[in-house]
């Protein structure tokens, strides 16, 4: 019966244009899936991975490739860096003695301080999280307290790990997948290696096949979030799905058995345990705006005032080192969590901080404004710069496009009057002032294939040479 029903399904393989295998069923295929086990995989017992060894000079170089000057919070971060992989290497009755420096970086708007911190977690693959100090209000008020820094934070080591989870194990679960839905079709026959390069091909995907389906329980999800409190094992929790047998075609099968195999690989208490322990060993916090909650020296404290103040003392005992419990019951320690506070101080000083907290950020780092010069560098020298990516994305309507040297010279010029005569937002002006360059090209694009499109400073001056002679008045006006 087995040889004949796989007889059936090679007839209908035939070949058509330039002899590629074709599909031309829907009829559906006798299944030996009752027969035939489920390929199981086992969990990979690989160690998590450790905080990478990357000297300071080497974090710089990679920070180099995407933000331009700023060496002295480089530096800072770097150090940062390697101070936390020189704790986990040092004895281990001292590793819990040494806390990490957090820093506070001073600076305009828009010179990289949010930038250098988001691409030092991406470098380290840590769990990182901005958030901004105006959000929050003091316990008492209406808002949200500052503890909710520390859950948000668990919440994307979860994602983290179980992400980093699905890609140890695609390779392994795509292939059982692959081999459960090849068995349904003709089962442990010699012939399957023929069906297994026309599925590999992809020729077989419209074909029906049966196999089993899990139905999960409405509660899983519940049950998944809470299983490290009422520790239930994976077969207890496999239990409470329902297994039902479905018809459905070959490429929606492998999908669907991938699903099932991966989510009994990523087992809820592995993830739970690895994503406390990156939260507290690994963590970054960035605390951007921190200068809106402080208030000037000699000003009028109002209500909201008093409030900023309770924000900061709420602070005090997060970055020093807390215990902070979910509702779910997860106590994360923050003992060892890198806090990056940030925030340009145009009014407000950083002495005007409170001083407990200005103590528990030991490292100051300033960062300069930016000049034309590095407008200029900004816009050729990051890998991903704002050239290159208009650039590519105009390729993919066919439209060449060449930016000159001029033309460069011509769009750092413009934004860096703006940024003196408006108002300095840094390096975002760069952002306006290239949009509105090519948005007439992007408009036009679409009709525009095959044609070769060249900026040059007459056309920067065309499109936006009106900004040099703008003034803001608003200073003046009474």
């Amino acid at each position: 019966m087995l040889r004949t029903a796989c007889s059936r399904v090679q007839r209908q393989l035939v070949r058509k244009n330039n002899h590629q295998l074709r599909w031309f069923t829907d009829t559906p295929t006798p299944t030996q899936a009752e027969e035939q086990p489920t390929p199981q995989v086992a969990a990979s017992e690989e160690p998590w991975p450790e905080t990478p060894d990357l000297k300071p000079k080497e974090v710089v170089e990679l920070l180099d490739n995407h933000i331009i000057g700023q060496k002295d919070a480089k530096k800072a971060v770097a150090v940062a860096l390697r101070n936390r992989w020189r704790r986990h290497h040092v004895v281990e009755d001292l590793r819990d003695e040494i806390l990490p420096k957090n820093i506070l970086m001073v600076g305009p708007t828009g010179v990289g301080k949010t930038e250098i911190a988001r691409r030092l977690a991406k470098i380290t693959e840590a769990p990182f999280l901005k958030v901004e100090a105006t959000k929050f209000t003091e316990v008492g008020f209406v808002g949200r307290d500052v503890e909710s820094i520390i859950v948000d934070l668990h919440k994307v080591a979860i994602r983290q790990t179980e992400n980093r989870l699905r890609e140890r194990f695609k390779e392994k679960v795509r292939e059982a997948a692959k081999q459960t839905v090849l068995e349904a079709l003709c089962g442990n026959t010699e012939s399957a290696a023929g069906f297994r390069e026309a599925l590999d091909e992809g020729t077989l995907d419209d074909t029906m096949v049966e196999i089993d389906v899990e139905i999960d329980d409405p509660r899983r999800s519940d049950i998944i979030q809470m299983l490290h409190q009422i520790q239930l094992t994976q077969d207890e929790l496999q239990n409470r799905v329902k297994i039902v047998r479905k018809k459905m075609p070959v490429k929606e099968a492998i999908e669907t058995l991938d699903k099932q195999e991966m989510e009994k690989l990523i087992r809820a208490k592995d993830v739970a345990k690895e994503a406390l322990r990156s939260t507290e060993q690994d963590g970054i916090v960035v605390i951007d705006e921190i200068d809106k909650i402080v208030v000037p020296s000699g000003s009028f404290k109002g209500t909201k005032s008093i409030s900023d103040e309770g924000v900061q003392q709420d602070l005090l005992p997060l970055i020093e080192g807390t215990t902070v419990t979910t509702k779910e019951g997860v106590a994360i320690n923050t003992n060892h969590i890198l806090f990056i506070c940030s925030g340009a101080f145009h009014q407000a000083k950083p002495n005007d901080m409170l001083a407990e907290l200005q103590g528990r950020l030991p490292i100051r780092v300033e960062l300069q404004s930016l000049g034309k010069d590095s407008f200029k560098r900004i816009l050729t020298e990051p890998r991903n710069n704002l050239i290159r990516q208009h650039v590519e994305m105009l390729k993919t309507e066919e439209v060449e496009v060449e930016v000159t040297e001029d033309a460069i010279e011509k769009i750092a010029d413009i934004a860096y009057h703006a940024n003196n005569v408006v108002q300095n937002i840094g390096a975002r002006r760069l952002i306006t002032v290239v949009e509105k360059v090519v948005e007439e090209i992007s408009f036009e694009a679409p009709d525009m294939a095959g044609q070769k499109v060249v900026i040059d400073a007459a056309k920067v001056h065309e499109t936006v040479g009106h900004m040099m002679d703008r003034t803001d008045y608003s200073g003046l006006i009474l």
